[in-house]
């Protein structure tokens, strides 16, 4: 692509913004132009608002530490004559992230979003770039429902489904998947923490993590919908049923998934599809998209976090473990890395999609 556009990160301190910053640091179409944060950070540099809050493995990027942020809210005016399109990961209450994310829009700025606060919004696409890029099809729809020639929302899915859907999805195109039953294992960087943070989750397992088990049961679905007329009708099957467990581990989410088939393949077919599995990610080679997107291993005791969550950037999905089980046809594990492909990486593969494909011209 000739064309480079200038982007802001609304939510710019946070872990998801701090790994916006560091994914767009370079990046050959996107040039970050505008952070911005709440009204505590803004008038800071970049360097003096994150501070000690800085909590990825590489430095703060140079052509970031010295930009002033904006406050989020209260300069939206200015930031959105300064951008393209902006991508979020505010921290705020759901009511006030889409009436945020809605102000944007209404500036005539697209907005890409890690929150979950429009991912029910009837007209939003909730893009997974191997999976339902073809939702992104719905925006001339919101588009209309805002008023806006420009302007829109779209946003990604869950990161805890992004280790387990990518699996299944193919699946159930091909053999028509009836149920799932997930566990999923989450790092504490799902919450925006460390361990220096948060030390209560060392040698600990917590079995809660809130709203995630109903995200992970009817995300999917939507994500399997179809467009009708103005809005996205989520699929009625398969049946999903959740377990999310907070785990001590840093980075990478892993989910034990047991599934149940109307036409049951064979452990080669199964294995084939996912092998073969690209999407329009890949046929349109975006900057971030991984060459291939899911990766079976067939050692017993892989994928492994600490080897595979960073696979291919961390954007690629790591599969195992597939064998029959006694109550459903098949149980298998997957992995993925969960800031990554799973939040602030998912997103910009998003906007490449969006950028690829016309939406931010």
């Amino acid at each position: 692509m000739e064309k480079k556009f200038n982007v802001g990160i609304v939510g710019a301190t946070g872990m998801v913004g701090q790994r916006f910053a560091t994914l767009l640091d370079g990046h050959p179409w996107f040039n970050v132009v505008c952070l911005a944060a709440s009204s505590r950070s803004a008038g800071k540099t970049y360097e003096e608002a994150v501070g000690k809050k800085w909590c990825m493995d590489v430095a703060i990027p140079e052509s970031m530490k010295n930009i002033v942020i904006m406050d989020a809210t209260g300069d939206i005016e200015k930031i959105t004559s300064m951008v393209d399109f902006v991508f979020c990961a505010v921290d705020m209450k759901k009511d006030e992230i889409k009436a945020l994310e809605e102000e944007y829009a209404k500036h005539e700025c697209p907005v890409v979003s890690n929150n979950s606060a429009h991912r029910f919004t009837k007209d939003v696409p909730m893009v997974v770039p191997e999976l339902n890029a073809e939702h992104i099809n719905i925006i001339p729809s919101q588009r209309k429902r805002l008023g806006t020639k420009r302007g829109f929302i779209a946003v990604k899915s869950n990161c805890s489904l992004q280790s387990y859907v990518p699996a299944i999805f193919p699946l159930h195109e091909k053999f028509g998947v009836k149920n799932v039953l997930v566990c999923t294992y989450q790092a504490i960087s799902g919450a925006g923490k460390t361990f220096e943070t948060w030390p209560d989750m060392i040698d600990n397992v917590i079995p809660y993590i809130g709203g995630e088990e109903e995200k992970s049961e009817k995300e999917p679905l939507k994500l399997m919908g179809k467009i009708e007329g103005d809005e996205i009708v989520s699929a009625d099957k398969p049946n999903f049923t959740a377990q999310c467990i907070r785990v001590p581990v840093s980075n990478g989410h892993l989910g034990a998934v047991f599934v149940d088939f109307e036409n049951k393949p064979s452990e080669e077919e199964i294995i084939e599809i996912w092998n073969n599995f690209s999407g329009r990610a890949q046929e349109l080679n975006l900057p971030s998209a991984p060459k291939k997107f899911l990766n079976y291993f067939t050692e017993p005791d892989r994928p492994q976090i600490k080897s595979e969550r960073m696979l291919e950037n961390g954007m690629a999905v790591s599969i195992g473990r597939l064998r029959e089980d006694t109550q459903y046809d098949y149980k298998f594990v997957c992995l993925s890395h969960n800031t990554l492909r799973g939040a602030a990486g998912g997103a910009v593969l998003l906007a490449e999609l969006l950028a690829a494909e016309g939406y931010m011209d």
